[in-house]
């Protein structure tokens, strides 16, 4: 098995799909045989809930590995023995704060994975929408950072600050960091505007990193969400379902 790839799936936006692409990503690289830890970094909890734990329950979360370096608290076997997860619930907000002035802090998530990664193949890290300090922490831990572009033009704009904050990381925090790629979502293929932006998303970043097939807009996501399934198993015949395993395919081959 060898060292997992951990990858942040990473944009300081919110409303771009990365928790579901997140959720969704990590069920269909288990369904090609692959074994998948799923880590939420974000104090919403939203992957948590999407996977079926209610956040305000829990004891020990992703908080207490990074807080005071106890051992992650992984939920294994999730959907049938596919999945594994590491939760979060609002705790992880006060680490945002207390990691301002924590020692070592650039290591802590490095750190907490660094036990399980021989025990995975893959590692995807659900990022806060924020360019803060656990967004930060999540680049340096990552081996690839995995970014969802909304296929609207004011999103298009924001990946500026975005490549930015992931050349800070690779100068110095971790120079390893790859980017696997950028993921076009919310597609609507009725409008002349998505059409144009994922032209220009491809324009203007395939130099920096492949763009992969394009997630369209679909309310059944949302619903899928709503009932703790990732869309393959809530609705079997959708047509996004092609296009995650064409994703998650192209992640497994690099």
């Amino acid at each position: 098995m060898g060292q997992a790839k951990i990858i942040a799936i990473f944009n300081q936006s919110g409303g771009v799909g990365k928790t579901s692409l997140t959720h969704n990503l990590g069920y269909h690289l288990a369904l090609r045989k692959r074994k998948v830890l799923l880590v939420d970094m974000d104090p919403q909890a939203s992957l948590t809930v999407f996977l079926g734990l209610e956040p305000s329950d829990l004891e020990e979360t992703i908080y207490q590995s990074l807080m005071a370096a106890e051992p992650l608290p992984i939920h294994s076997g999730l959907y049938q023995q596919t999945l594994d997860l590491v939760p979060a619930n609002i705790n992880l907000s006060g680490a945002e704060l207390e990691l301002v002035v924590a020692d070592m802090r650039e290591l802590r998530l490095v750190d907490a994975l660094e036990s399980v990664r021989e025990n995975y193949d893959f590692i995807l890290i659900d990022c806060p929408p924020s360019l803060g300090i656990l967004s930060y922490i999540s680049l340096v831990a990552a081996s690839h950072v995995l970014v969802p572009i909304q296929t609207e033009f004011k999103a298009l704009k924001g990946t500026e600050l975005l490549l930015q904050t992931i050349s800070r990381v690779k100068s110095r925090a971790n120079r390893q960091l790859q980017i696997a790629g950028f993921v076009p979502t919310m597609y609507d293929a009725r409008t002349a505007q998505a059409s144009a932006c994922v032209e220009s998303i491809r324009q203007s970043l395939s130099k920096i990193a492949p763009i992969f097939p394009t997630v369209p807009r679909a309310v059944a996501f949302v619903d899928a969400s709503s009932q703790q399934l990732p869309l393959a198993l809530y609705q079997r015949t959708h047509g996004a379902i092609q296009v995650l395993k064409e994703i998650a395919k192209l992640l497994d081959k690099k």
